[in-house]
Order: C-alpha cells, then structure tokens, then sequence
C-alpha cells in the first residue's frame, strides 16, 4: 500500500479516536440552562402541579429561599444503560479501527488486531461513573400583570436542558423571553 494513503488513513483515523475521547468526555458534562416559562394558570394550581411532577420524577424539596422566592430541588439522575452501552460500542469501534490500520502499517503487529476493543468498557465505565448524580433544579414562580394583558405566573427554571424539555413538556407551559 502507498505510503501517503497509509499516513492521511492513520491521520484521520487518530483524528477521529480525538474526537471520540471528546464525545465520551462530554456525555457526563452538567448543560444546566435557565429558562422562563409562562403559565395562565392559577399560582395555587400551578404549584400544585409543579410540586406533583417533581414529586412523579422522584425530586424532593432541599430548600426554600422565602426573600428570593425560590425552591430548590434534589433528585438523583440514573444514568442510560442504552448510551453506556453505545459508548462501549463507539469506543471499541474506534479501538478496533486504530488497531486495523495499525496492523497494516506495522507488519506482526496483526496477531493483536482486537487489544484496541479491549479498553472499550471503560467508556461506558467512565460515563457510568460520571452521569449518576445528584441534580439540583431551582425553580422561582413569580405572577406578573403586564399592562395590555390579564395576569399570568412567570416560571423560572434552572436545570439540565432534558429536564427542562420534560418539565415545558409535562405542565404544557410556553417559553417567554426575560430579562
């Protein structure tokens, strides 16, 4: 095989092994995202509705801030045994790759052809260890009456990005923009 072929397949495939180290990194990063949501509900009902799907969603209450009228919530956050398995799969796909292309280039090294699936597990260890945590979510519900409109409560959340998503979800609550 020609050798320029053999070095930019070598290249591109370490390049690809960098940017898999880096998605498995970032599948237990924190993406905590404030977000304002408008309700037309009554506040009582509102919270009741708020305190019932924390309470589905295994949260409890771990502190209540009664000047800034904020409730904080705590719950701890499974991680996937599908992604941990896919990140088992990605990682041993890379490893087998480097491995092939390793074994082109170096002759005698093709008795080893499956050592680079070998550290595959320890993706899916790494995330494993990393997304089982505790989460906090902030929530502040204040009732605003602009002038040309009738009186709606005003919801902000701070939390992970997929919990917020289900949260806008479940309550059926519309984004606003907030300052």
């Amino acid at each position: 095989m020609e050798s320029s072929v053999l070095t930019s397949t070598f290249l591109l495939t370490l390049l690809l092994l960098v940017g898999l180290f880096f998605f498995i990194r970032a599948s237990t990063k924190d993406r905590i995202e404030i977000i304002y949501l408008k309700s037309a509900q009554p506040q009582e009902d509102l919270l009741q509705s708020i305190q019932s799907y924390f309470d589905q969603r295994s949260y409890r209450i771990a502190g209540v801030n009664s000047e800034q009228n904020q409730v904080t919530f705590e719950g701890f956050v499974k991680p996937s045994l599908f992604l941990a398995a896919f990140l088992s799969a990605l990682a041993a796909i890379g490893g087998l790759c480097l491995t092939l292309v390793l074994s082109i280039a170096v002759k005698g090294f093709s008795p080893f052809w499956f050592t680079g699936a070998l550290i595959a597990p320890l993706a899916g260890w790494f995330y494993w260890r990393g997304a089982g945590r505790v989460e906090q979510v902030l929530l502040k519900v204040d009732t605003v009456a602009p002038e040309a409109q009738s009186p709606h409560n005003l919801v902000m959340l701070t939390a992970h990005r997929d919990e917020i998503a289900e949260f806008q979800r479940s309550l059926a609550l519309e984004v606003v923009e907030y300052e």
